[in-house]
Parts: C-alpha cells; sequence; structure tokens
C-alpha cells in the first residue's frame, strides 16, 4: 500500500498545544453547548441587559421552533465563557481549574483579522489563594512553551463585566523578542493577545459559590491568533478556505 503523508490543520495543531500545556498544570478541560441560552451567555455573566453584544450586530439569535420550545431566548454563544457556567453550577465545591476551548459566533464583517465562526480557548482557576499573581504565573508559562522562548508577560487595566479588576494581556514581541523592531508587534516591542481578570463577586453570587470564601480569575484567548502569530499566517480567512497549500505545510 502506498504511504501517504498525513498533514495537521495549524488551528487543531494550536488546540493541541495548548490542551496539553494546561492538562500539564492541572486543568481539566470543559466541553459544552455551542447553542446557548441568554441567561448562560450574558446574564450568569453579569453583562448587562443594555450591553451593545447583545445586539443583533454581534449576536446570532436563534428563532424558537418546536424542537426548542419556550420563552427565554437561544442564541449561538458568543464567548467560551458559558461552559464556565455550567460546570461551576455541577461543581460548586472548589477549587475549580479548568480549560474550556470551542467555537464561537459573532455577526461582524469578515475581514483578515475577523470571522463570523472562530475558536476561544477559556481558563477559570477558583480556590483561597488565587491572585493576578497566580495569573501572570499561569500565562507565563503557557506563553514560554506555545511559542518556545522567554515571553514576557503585560497587563494593561480594561473592563469586561464578568471581571473586577480586568486586563488586556500582552506579550513580549516573540518576533523581534520585545526590542520594538519589528511589523508584528508595530514597533512597540509588545502584542495584544488575551482578555483576563479576577471573576467578578457577582458571578459566583450567581453561581452559589460564596466570593468571601473563595477567589478566582479567568481568562480567553482566540485560537486563530495565537495561530496567525506563530506561524506567520496574515489572513484569518486562510485556515477556512480549504486550501491544502496551507494545510500541506503542517
Amino acid at each position: 500500500m502506498k504511504e501517504t503523508n498525513i498533514h495537521v490543520h495549524p488551528l487543531t495543531r494550536v488546540i493541541d498545544d495548548i490542551n496539553r500545556i494546561f492538562f500539564k498544570m492541572g486543568f481539566t478541560l470543559v466541553d459544552g453547548p455551542e447553542l446557548e441560552t441568554e441567561y448562560y451567555n450574558f446574564d450568569a455573566l453579569n453583562v448587562p441587559k443594555d450591553h451593545p453584544a447583545r445586539d443583533m450586530q454581534d449576536t446570532f439569535w436563534v428563532k424558537p421552533t418546536k424542537d426548542l420550545p419556550g420563552v427565554e431566548r437561544r442564541l449561538m454563544r458568543t464567548h467560551t465563557s458559558p461552559m464556565q457556567v455550567h460546570y461551576m453550577e455541577e461543581n460548586k465545591n472548589p477549587p475549580i481549574k479548568i480549560l474550556c476551548p470551542g467555537k464561537t459566533y459573532r455577526k461582524e464583517a469578515t475581514d483578515a483579522t475577523h470571522e463570523t465562526q472562530f475558536q476561544q480557548f477559556e481558563g477559570l482557576y477558583i480556590d483561597k489563594e488565587v491572585s493576578l499573581a497566580t495569573l501572570k504565573t499561569v500565562l507565563n508559562k503557557m506563553f514560554d512553551e506555545f511559542f518556545e522562548k522567554d515571553i514576557d508577560v503585560r497587563f494593561r487595566p480594561s473592563y469586561f463585566p464578568f471581571v473586577e479588576p480586568g486586563a488586556e494581556i500582552d506579550i513580549s514581541c516573540f518576533k523581534c523578542k520585545g526590542e520594538a523592531g519589528c511589523p508584528v508587534c508595530k514597533g512597540t516591542g509588545w502584542v495584544e493577545v488575551m482578555g483576563a481578570g479576577v471573576v467578578h463577586p457577582k458571578v459566583l453570587n450567581n453561581i452559589g459559590i460564596n466570593p468571601n470564601e473563595w477567589k478566582g480569575f479567568a481568562f480567553g484567548c482566540s485560537v486563530e491568533r495565537l495561530a496567525m502569530m506563530k506561524y506567520g499566517v496574515d489572513d484569518i480567512r486562510l485556515f477556512y478556505s480549504g486550501d491544502l497549500r496551507l494545510v500541506n505545510q503542517f
């Protein structure tokens, strides 16, 4: 029988690498539904009723059918955070240490850096002695191993409804090593990669976990963004084009 070369899609390779890295750090991999309710996608995560993410411009809402009865609105999940809520509801006795990879959907214009369907991974760590310092240690280890070189992590204040305080996470440019001398980092020496923060007390209260006893952090990142940076792909649409010239490189 003639042997054939087997090529792994770059997104599959990145997902496998991320799962492996976090599994070694003690995180449990969690899966969940892509069709969600408004409660799990927004309400339980402290996203206000008037938040723009609920608008039709950002969310694919699903019309009720005989197979999907009820008054609660359903949607294609806009992030993988609902998986964290499902898990916490079923496991209300921390510590909790999970990684949630999966597809997400947003109604937005498609261009070189945006797609209506993309993949995320999100992490959640809840324990009695968890802080932003713990988060930075975890992310440093993940990025060092993923990019196979020393990577510095920088926190910038930001806002997300489900964390407080919230932060945008930058990493030192993996190409110019943070020396601010390449187009990847646009001459800054830093590349923005994810959002993160300390889990909002309201989120824990919604689940029935006492925020005075337990603390935690959460983070989320696009799989495609990491793949583009690691493999030098300049257009996210190439991952979904079906062009074997891309896949055959891996």
